[in-house]
């Protein structure tokens, strides 16, 4: 990368770190004295960090977690409603300062590189939609799940009503926004909230993200790129970009390797290419 987003962004307070190891990069919310709560100075570098790794073609997993003992509280509510982060009045001045902000959901769900939340510890409101944005989640024990939205006087914002039905189904996504309650570790395995839960959530991503990383790099673009149709196109759609994806990378030279190396009874080596 030629910046990083804090070299970009930060300045003296860094509210977002990020880390590049090569393909993976490991974006990290830094409040933990306020469990990571969001407030207006770390949205914004939030999405900087985000906008930055989006567009690094060398970066093929992005890990999203939280400092200390906590992944995301939410909004930080100590600065106001939803911790005040659209700026004041007017309405049509504060909804587009948090559309703007809210892009930092879609960047996780969209880049080219996969993406993984984990979690550790609260996880609740705004923070609950970053996670739900990413393409895996993963947890420690400690993990407690929660919408939160209702209990404040708010509706929800980071894309979270469209992505918890997705992941959970719709009838218990409705549930949980208008029952909210903490879910914990185990409650969220079960339900498919998250894929695995260990002591330590971010030793466990950085496992998915070693696995994911051996993945030939093209098809794996090309895999998330067909996930992402099924939500948007109809079938007919989505076959037509399946057998054009499919056909591009049976051409790649990675293919070619992964079939060698199934019938040689070797690892694959992969390229790129």
């Amino acid at each position: 990368m030629t910046a990083t987003a804090e070299e970009r962004s930060v300045g003296d307070a860094a509210l977002v770190r990020l880390e590049v190891e090569g393909p993976l990069a490991v974006v990290r919310l830094n409040r933990p004295e306020a469990l990571n709560a969001m407030n207006a100075a770390l949205l914004d570098q939030l999405l900087t960090t985000l906008e930055v790794v989006a567009d690094d073609a060398t970066v093929r997993v992005v890990v999203l977690t939280g400092s200390g003992r906590a992944f995301c509280a939410g909004g930080d509510l100590r600065a106001g409603v939803g911790g005040a982060v659209a700026g004041p009045p007017p309405a049509a001045a504060q909804e587009r300062r948090l559309r703007t902000f809210m892009r930092s959901a879609q960047l996780l769900r969209e880049m080219p590189a996969v993406t993984v939340a984990a979690v550790n510890g609260a996880c609740a409101g705004a923070g609950l939609s970053l996670a739900l944005a990413a393409d895996l989640r993963v947890c420690s024990r400690s993990a407690r799940f929660s919408t939160a939205f209702l209990t404040v006087g708010l509706s929800g914002d980071f894309g979270g009503t469209w992505l918890l039905p997705r992941v959970v189904g719709a009838g218990r996504a409705r549930d949980l926004y208008l029952r909210p309650r903490p879910v914990d570790a185990a409650e969220a395995l079960a339900i498919g909230l998250v894929s695995e839960v260990a002591e330590d959530a971010l030793v466990l991503a950085r496992e998915v993200a070693a696995g994911l990383v051996a993945q030939p790099p093209l098809a794996l673009r090309s895999v998330k790129q067909n996930l992402n149709d099924a939500d948007r196109t109809e079938l007919a759609t989505a076959l037509d970009r399946e057998a054009a994806r499919h056909t591009a990378c049976a051409a790649t030279d990675d293919a070619a390797e992964a079939t060698a190396a199934f019938l040689e009874h070797r690892p694959a080596r992969f390229t790129g290419r």
